[in-house]
């Protein structure tokens, strides 16, 4: 049995690591939702690249739903884009498109036909997992079909004409996905290369992916013509986004724990090797790449040192991970309030070329995807309920 001043030191050593656990909790939610700039920033000279705001936005506001997470545009097959789009999947579970000439979103398709309690203008979380959220959206240009990576559902198609999607995989190696993310299309070979956030967690749980230090995450590749899924990547930490290199020799994925690109080769010389890509001043969500072979990554929210102190401390993350509080919830209110918009422009090195940022937060935040098509820049948030569209600065 413990004497007195051995109960008074423990009961001393339980109280303080249980302040440092709420303090740390707080200050992580504070940490994922910052507005405040680093110290540092990983540019060569931080005035020469950060734009100017006065970029006159377009909003395309959405109704009964929000979270355009992805925005794609249907090509005719000569890389030209359309004259409808962009297409976005949305809170609801619904995939929507944009139709110019009668200036509205109209449907387009649905990864389930359970559509019982999906529609209206409420929290549609709880739902996820019956309604379906569409999250990464590619189309093949040959075939107009759309590849739908759905965190739920798993990877997905629908024909040029819409409608019910079906599902293509939901597992690989024997295990379900749990919580699919991006998706791109190679558009010569056809193959879908497409990521699995997390084997342990949900899209509705992402802030536990990121406080568990989970590694569950894996990159695959689906061939659609045999059907067959691989596993291209797996231990990766919070996979997000992918991206094809303009001559298709590598494949970029987003790590969003270590807030860093990596580089797949798929050139045959050098097929299979990883390296790094880029750092990153936050936690970066998808990858668009533009016709010139540079590439957007959105950047949902800033990094700070503290919240690597917390990862760096196994005691203390996984103390936080156990605490009955809703870190997802929270991250996602106070979002409402903190929340900015970032992205960063990287060249076919990994270079930072270029920052684009709504410091306020008052016109886009929670930066989910950056489109580049014909002058203008598309933005996708996981939380407005509305894309944006900015003219490309010269």
């Amino acid at each position: 049995m413990m004497n007195s001043r051995s109960l008074l030191l423990f009961r001393k050593s339980i109280t303080y690591k249980l302040f440092l656990a709420a303090t740390a909790a707080a200050v992580l939610i504070s940490t994922l939702v910052s507005v405040e700039p680093p110290e540092k920033l990983p540019t060569k000279d931080d005035n020469e690249h950060r734009q100017n705001q006065q970029l006159h936005p377009e909003l395309f506001q959405i109704f009964g739903a929000a979270g355009p997470e992805s925005l794609a545009f249907k090509k005719d097959g000569t890389g030209a884009a359309a004259a409808t789009g962009p297409y976005a999947g949305v809170s609801d579970g619904r995939i929507i498109q944009w139709r110019g000439n009668e200036s509205r979103w109209v449907n387009f398709a649905i990864t389930t036909p359970d559509r019982t309690g999906c529609d209206g203008s409420h929290d549609h979380v709880e739902a996820e997992s019956r309604c379906g959220r569409p999250l990464g959206l590619s189309f093949n240009e040959k075939s107009g079909d759309l590849y739908i990576a759905d965190a739920y559902m798993g990877l997905l198609l629908v024909g040029s004409s819409g409608g019910l999607a079906t599902c293509l995989a939901k597992e690989a190696q024997g295990i379900p996905f749990k919580f699919t993310n991006g998706v791109v299309v190679d558009q010569t070979s056809g193959i879908v290369y497409f990521t699995d956030s997390s084997t342990k967690f949900q899209r509705r749980e992402y802030i536990s992916v990121i406080l568990r230090g989970d590694s569950s995450g894996r990159l695959m590749k689906f061939d659609p013509v045999t059907y067959k899924v691989t596993v291209l990547l797996d231990g990766l930490m919070f996979p997000n986004g992918v991206a094809l290199s303009k001559n298709g020799d590598f494949l970029l994925v987003a790590e969003t724990t270590n807030c860093r690109i990596l580089k797949y080769w798929l050139e045959a010389s050098r097929a299979g090797k990883v390296e790094p890509f880029a750092e990153l001043p936050g936690f970066p969500d998808n990858i668009k790449r533009n016709q010139k072979g540079e590439f957007w990554v959105a950047i949902n929210s800033r990094r700070e040192g503290v919240f690597n102190w917390i990862l760096s401390n196994p005691w203390l993350r996984n103390f936080l991970a156990i605490l009955p509080f809703d870190f997802t919830r929270a991250h996602s209110l106070l979002a409402d309030y903190r929340g900015h918009g970032l992205a960063v422009k990287l060249s076919e090195n990994g270079d930072i070329i270029q920052i684009l940022e709504d410091k306020s937060g008052e016109t886009w935040k929670c930066s989910s995807e950056i489109a580049e098509e014909n002058g203008y820049l598309w933005i996708g948030s996981v939380k407005l309920p509305y894309a944006v569209k900015l003219r490309v600065s010269q």
